[in-house]
């Protein structure tokens, strides 16, 4: 069977690599750039599963599925490539701030939905732990901030180095005999004529090639992991899915000293701000949320950027003191008008998948979404 992906960020390789663990399958990847350069390398890699508040369905399910697998995917791939992928096994540390306008019972009411989580999450086998502001000074006394009630520890959340991965990804399915086009970009589709779509649009077709810039390639299943390139490749297949862009900005600070206790150094995240530790006292911080215009253009601003580390300085003080060594924006993919990510059957085509639209948890369901594509495939051949 010969399957082809278009994309290679870190969905597109894990996809790689879970079917290349599979007998009789010949894959090619195209990807019109280098593996990992589109909306992977604008991901700080913070993998936010456990401490989310998805606690049933589908959105729950892929969540638990990925988190699961990371507890294996990374030293089975560090084993098989020999390459070292950075993560971060402290967990996640989430500041719980109470509203201005109802202090004190909006705290308590913050801090009881906490709870319950906590509880269902322990139902469901998992750790929560719920701080209130003497606890977490003990752990972190690096945050100091007087809105600031508790926090929320999720030690089994994970933050990763999501281009190490996607490499060791590409890496390990190489060696499973994964054929890889880089710099081959996907031109155009053999498409249906515009009638049967009109005229008897519940008819299914097979796709039976499509145009690169390297000729015609022929497979028996397409499966589309191109983010942001996916609503063009599916508007020329006549079913076209809008995946937007949605930009982000970090910031990569250094204070030439560690932050609180040397010895525990989880992510913390306070109002979607991510203070990230990679070492010898330097912090990701991040990300900005800047939608684009009609245009799908967007102009990253400094003063939303400013912004975010005037939050980050907010909680932990002592960060004022840190120099930006460097900063950076990337886009990443959300569905208009439907939620991500988009996982499922392009329309009225039988054997083109689509796994993409991803926005802010590409890394996050990577190992579900390979896995979900897997099965989409296997129950058709059987």
């Amino acid at each position: 069977m010969n399957i082809v992906i278009i994309g290679c960020g870190v969905v597109g390789a894990a996809i790689a690599y879970q079917l290349s663990q599979v007998k009789g399958l010949n894959i090619t990847v195209f990807e019109k750039n280098q593996p990992a350069q589109g909306s992977t390398a604008a991901a700080l890699g913070v993998l936010m599963g456990i401490i989310s508040h998805k606690t049933k369905g589908k959105a729950w399910q892929i969540r638990e599925e990925s988190i699961k697998r990371y507890q294996t995917l990374i030293p089975e791939l560090e084993a098989i490539t020999g390459r070292k992928i950075p993560c971060n096994r402290q967990g996640l540390v989430m500041l719980l701030s109470e509203d201005p306008a109802h202090p004190l019972e909006s705290g308590v009411e913050v801090m009881t939905d906490w709870e319950q989580l906590r509880e269902i999450r322990k139902s469901q086998g998992w750790q929560l732990a719920v701080w209130d502001k003497e606890k977490l000074e003990k752990f972190c006394p690096q945050v100091n901030n007087p809105t600031v009630i508790g926090a929320v520890y999720s030690p089994q959340d994970l933050q990763l180095n999501p281009t190490a991965l996607t490499l060791a990804l590409v890496d390990a399915a190489q060696r499973n005999g994964v054929k890889f086009k880089f710099g081959v970009a996907v031109r155009n589709h053999q498409a249906p004529s515009t009638d049967i779509v009109q005229i008897t649009p519940h008819v299914t077709e097979k796709l039976k090639f499509m145009e690169t810039s390297e000729g015609k390639v022929e497979a028996d299943w397409f499966i589309v992991t191109a983010g942001l390139g996916s609503t063009l490749l599916t508007r020329q297949l006549n079913h076209k899915v809008n995946i937007r862009p949605v930009l982000g900005q970090a910031l990569y600070l250094s204070l030439g000293r560690v932050l609180g206790n040397p010895d525990f150094q989880p992510v913390i995240t306070g109002n979607d701000v991510h203070l990230v530790p990679m070492g010898n006292g330097d912090y990701w911080v991040g990300a900005t949320v800047e939608f684009p215009n009609n245009e799908d253009e967007i102009l990253a601003k400094k003063e939303l950027l400013e912004s975010v580390k005037q939050q980050a300085i907010a909680f932990c003080p002592d960060l004022s003191e840190a120099k930006i060594l460097r900063t950076w924006s990337g886009l990443r993919p959300r569905p208009e008008g439907r939620p991500a990510p988009v996982i499922e059957k392009l329309a009225n085509y039988s054997n083109v998948i689509l796994a993409t639209g991803h926005y802010r948890n590409g890394v996050l369901l990577a190992p579900a979404t390979a896995s979900i594509v897997q099965n989409m495939i296997m129950d058709q051949g059987s």
